[in-house]
């Protein structure tokens, strides 16, 4: 019984006095001030710099993009703390701490309970199945351009542009081959056509999935950016496609099978995003509600992967091993068919989601909101969208959402509060979402192709590009701007 004791008076303390504490600091308004000709915050700023150059020369240093940005987090905060108590206020900074933590942590299990999901089918070998079946049609390497892109326009909507990206981008490297031209430009397709189409769904990106959150603009309505989004990707597609030259595919398929539950999971994980929009949208609840309730039925299906479907499997795949060593303890742990016939385990699943960019957008959220509690973010909005307009401020973030990763520069957008009508946030989560195709170090995918395609898909090939990927970026916003108004 003892062990029962603590968990359930923590429990008790949490449900008397926490949530009410936490509820009220997330609706109280803050009397922020200005701290930004400061010591206090100049050096936030420092700080802040310092921490983003070494994000972007994450290849350089071998240093994991996460790292500097919580520890430059909690320094940021250190000097927020110290620059209000200066003033004589020790409660502002605790407050605006908290909020930010909140904001974060609801985002944080969405991403999370997504992750497992995604990470889940991968293990499940959904995508390497999509994959071989891609590479065993034998079709002429156009047609395999146009292909990925649009299965990557049409999946990361669902499965993200990050997931998609990588797996287009090993469809590209298996056809291809030898081929580095097709495979540097079909890699840069699949970007364009990923960040593309994950800017008209909440769960194509992170930026997306912001906007959706804080209630700016409802499910249905981001899909008045389909046919902007499409047009981003089909200008730059056409224009890349005359400089492809016809030929048959260098790749070869090899047999892949779906392992037990595939069909359940792949059914399950659309049932959670059904429950995540009908939850916020008809009961006004966060969508983490929804996606939680689906990853707990995850888990409770789990169990049936964990004890009855490792022997199904079993039955159909030892009896082709190579060395014809059936049980598992006879297989080295190095060996491919180790991860075919182990149980299923979902914390092990949990365990490969991508921490790295959790903990990364755990320090960006408290950068720039220790950035906005300075005073920063107020001065930066009263020049873009009072001096500049929504509109053009809407286009120059999406330019720099191409230099620095689009998570902050929408945080940022979102926590400036500017008084925007929907078409103007639609505008926004367009430009933020296409406009880091413009570099390849402007998005997650990009960045993420950098590494699968090394050698074929480098920075400057990207650049070579980017005259197109700008005009898709402009008509893109025309198109917007002509079909939803401004």
């Amino acid at each position: 019984m003892r062990r029962w004791i603590a968990p359930l008076f923590a429990t008790f303390t949490l449900l008397a006095f926490g949530l009410p504490a936490i509820a009220g600091n997330a609706d109280s308004e803050l009397p922020w001030q200005d701290f930004t000709t400061s010591s206090y915050g100049i050096a936030a700023l420092l700080i802040f710099v310092l921490a983003y150059l070494l994000v972007v020369s994450e290849e350089f240093f071998r240093l994991r993009k996460s790292k500097p940005v919580v520890v430059a987090a909690g320094f940021i905060w250190v000097l927020v703390g110290l620059a209000y108590a200066s003033q004589g206020d020790t409660v502002t900074a605790g407050e605006a701490v908290r909020t930010n933590i909140l904001e974060y942590a609801e985002l944080f299990l969405f991403l999370l309970a997504a992750m497992t999901f995604i990470t889940t089918l991968e293990e499940r070998r959904v995508f390497a199945c999509l994959r071989e079946w891609l590479i065993a049609r034998q079709l002429s390497l156009k047609s395999i351009f146009w292909l990925t892109g649009l299965l990557s326009f049409l999946l990361s909507p669902v499965a993200d542009n990050l997931s998609t990206a990588l797996l287009m981008g090993a469809v590209l490297i298996a056809v291809g081959g030898h081929n580095h031209r097709f495979v540097g430009v079909g890699c840069i397709n699949v970007v364009v056509a990923a960040n593309a189409g994950g800017a008209f769904s909440p769960f194509g990106d992170i930026t997306t999935l912001m906007v959706w959150q804080q209630g700016l603009v409802s499910f249905a309505e981001f899909l008045r950016l389909f046919l902007p989004a499409l047009v981003t990707w089909l200008v730059p597609a056409l224009l890349m496609s005359i400089a492809l030259k016809e030929g048959p595919p260098g790749g070869q398929s090899k047999p892949e099978q779906l392992k037990p539950g595939a069909i359940g999971i792949i059914v399950l994980f659309l049932a959670t995003i059904a429950l995540a929009v009908s939850v916020h949208n008809w009961l006004h609840m966060p969508p983490v509600l929804g996606m939680m309730t689906g990853l707990g039925v995850l888990k409770v299906y789990s169990l049936y992967l964990e004890r009855f479907a490792p022997l199904h499997w079993q039955q159909g795949q030892l009896s082709a091993h190579p060395n014809g060593r059936h049980p598992i303890s006879q297989l080295s742990p190095d060996e491919d068919e180790v991860d075919i016939i182990r149980q299923f385990n979902i914390f092990r699943v949990v365990e490969r989601s991508s921490w790295d960019t959790l903990m990364f957008f755990y320090g960006v959220v408290l950068c720039v909101g220790g950035l906005s509690a300075l005073g920063y973010l107020g001065h930066v909005s009263g020049w873009l969208y009072g001096d500049l307009g929504p509109t053009w401020a809407n286009i120059l973030i999406g330019v720099l959402s191409a230099v620095v990763d689009n998570i902050p520069v929408m945080f940022a957008v979102l926590s400036m509060e500017p008084q925007m009508n929907l078409n103007q946030w639609l505008l926004v989560t367009l430009t933020a979402g296409v406009g880091g195709s413009l570099l390849s170090i402007g998005s997650a995918a990009g960045i993420a192709l950098m590494g699968q395609a090394r050698g074929s898909y480098t920075f400057l090939i990207h650049l070579r590009w980017s005259w197109a990927i700008a005009l898709g970026y402009i008509a893109g916003i025309v198109a917007h701007l002509f079909l939803n108004g401004t």
